[in-house]
Parts: structure tokens; C-alpha cells; sequence
């Protein structure tokens, strides 16, 4: 009875479920190991694309993102910034959120946890945490590894605008770094929404799944211009803004009001988040 009485004395809810361990356990997973294997395998997927089918050729109306690829490392890692932004780099957030409380539900540990015992908003906090550090990792590695594999390849050199003119290595790479950040932010959208998935089911694919459900479902109503100004609330419909980056003159109001737009659901979905798991009857 002393012994018991002394560790609840001595408990400190924040001190329960350490940020390094839930690091550890999600960095062990094979859906961590498979999502970073995609993302960072990707730029070579491309450049052995590019090695194969040979340069880029011009268009009529004018040279595309792909056309000038293969100018310099910055504009490659430009342009598979470019090609996964629109979908690729959501299904990892989506897998890090989604699967967070989820998967604990459905392996029928998320109870244990409780019982340790761990605050329910701590335990959501800390996971949420982990899952935001290692999205942030999986979309920002993307454009680094792709600049070293295009730097490699195609040398270091100015980056070749698709309008006109050219940018130093040097503001080319801050302007990178811009983009890799805007895109970075543009899905926190997807990723509040997986998370309040995750706290109210036990299957981790229906959360995943669902994420990247209303990802695609958003893509699908921001094409449709019937909408008119209506599509400016959706979270994808200024998923490529960060392309103004690319101009001469750095442009920011695009970038702008994406970031209010993804901050905003994001906001929203994560309140939601705690606020449902907080009062959920666990029972797996």
C-alpha cells in the first residue's frame, strides 16, 4: 500500500508517453519505412525517366516545368516538387496522421495506454506531434534529395524560369526552400482531418483512406469552374501557388491566403480532434 501510494505521488502527467519514445515506436513502423522509401526513392525514379526518354523537348506555347528540368539541379528538384505536390505527398501525411490513433485502436492497445496511465490529451498531443515532425520530414526530403540527385546529374547552376530569364544558384535555392515550406503547410489541411478520423475509428486504412478521399474529392471540385470564387476555400485549390516563388519578383499573395485556408482546417479538424477523443468510450 506505501509503495502504491508513492507512485501516485510521485506521478507526473507530463511526464507520461516521452516524445522520444513515441518517436522511436513510429520511426519502427514499416508504414514509416515504406513512406520514406517512396518519397525519397522518387527523384530517381525520375531522373532514370529523363536518362531513358532523353531531354525534355519544347512546346508550341511555350516551356513547361518539365521541359527545363533537366537545366540545373534547382530547376529538377523544382519540377519533382511539381509532380508530386499535387497527390504524392499527401498519401505520407495522411499515413502519419491517420494512422495514429487508429492503428493503437485497432491492435487493441490504445486502452493500455490510457490505463499507464497517459492523459487522453497528452497521448493525442504527443502522437500529433510525432506524426507532425515526420510529415514535415517526408515532404521537405523530397525536394533535398531530388537537388542533390539534379545536382549530380545536371550540374549546379542557375535556375531556367519558364517565362523568362534565369535566377542565381543561390535566391534559386532560398526559393526552393519557400516552395518545399508552402507545400509543406499547404497539406496541414489533410493532415488535421486524418487525425480527427483517426480518434473516431478503430480501422487506420478508413482514416488514410478517408484523408486522401477528401484530398482527391477537393481536387475534383476545384476543376470544376462552375464554382467560381467558391473554390477559393477549398484546401487544394492553392496547392500550387507556390510556383509565384518563381518569378523574378517574389510574389506572396497567392502563397498567403493558401496558408490561411490549410491553417484554418487545420485548426478546426484538430480542435475536433480533442475535444471527440476526450469524451470517446475506449474499448479497444
Amino acid at each position: 500500500m506505501t509503495e502504491t501510494l508513492e507512485l501516485a505521488e510521485g506521478y507526473r502527467p507530463g511526464r507520461t508517453l516521452p516524445l522520444r519514445v513515441e518517436a522511436v515506436r513510429q520511426l519502427l513502423r514499416r508504414r514509416t519505412l515504406v513512406a520514406f522509401g517512396v518519397v525519397l526513392g522518387l527523384p530517381v525514379i525520375v531522373w532514370a525517366a529523363f536518362a531513358i526518354g532523353g531531354t525534355p523537348r519544347g512546346r508550341d506555347s511555350g516551356p513547361t516545368m518539365m521541359d527545363v528540368a533537366t537545366a540545373s539541379g534547382v530547376n529538377f528538384s523544382l519540377a519533382v516538387l511539381f509532380v508530386s505536390s499535387g497527390f504524392l505527398l499527401t498519401i505520407p501525411v495522411a499515413l502519419f496522421f491517420g494512422d495514429t490513433i487508429a492503428s493503437e485502436a485497432n491492435w487493441s492497445s490504445l486502452r493500455y495506454l490510457l490505463a499507464a496511465p497517459v492523459p487522453r490529451a497528452r497521448l493525442l498531443a504527443s502522437k500529433a506531434l510525432v506524426s507532425l515532425v515526420f510529415s514535415a520530414a517526408a515532404v521537405l526530403a523530397l525536394p533535398t534529395v531530388a537537388l542533390g540527385v539534379g545536382t549530380l546529374a545536371y550540374g549546379w547552376g542557375d535556375l531556367e524560369l519558364t517565362t523568362a530569364g534565369a535566377l542565381p544558384p543561390g535566391t534559386a535555392t532560398g526559393r526552393l526552400a519557400i516552395a518545399a515550406l508552402y507545400v509543406f503547410v499547404g497539406q496541414l489541411a489533410v493532415a488535421g482531418f486524418a487525425l480527427w478520423l483517426s480518434t473516431l475509428t478503430d480501422a487506420p486504412l478508413g482514416a488514410v483512406g478517408g484523408a486522401v478521399g477528401v484530398a482527391i474529392l477537393s481536387n475534383i471540385l476545384d476543376a470544376i469552374t462552375a464554382l467560381g470564387s467558391l473554390r477559393d476555400i477549398l484546401p487544394t485549390h492553392w496547392q500550387y501557388a507556390w510556383i509565384d516563388a518563381l518569378q523574378p519578383r517574389l510574389e506572396w499573395s497567392g502563397m498567403l491566403k493558401g496558408t490561411s485556408v490549410s491553417l484554418s482546417f487545420a485548426v478546426v479538424f484538430v480542435a475536433l480532434a480533442f475535444r471527440g477523443f476526450r469524451g470517446k468510450d475506449i474499448v479497444s
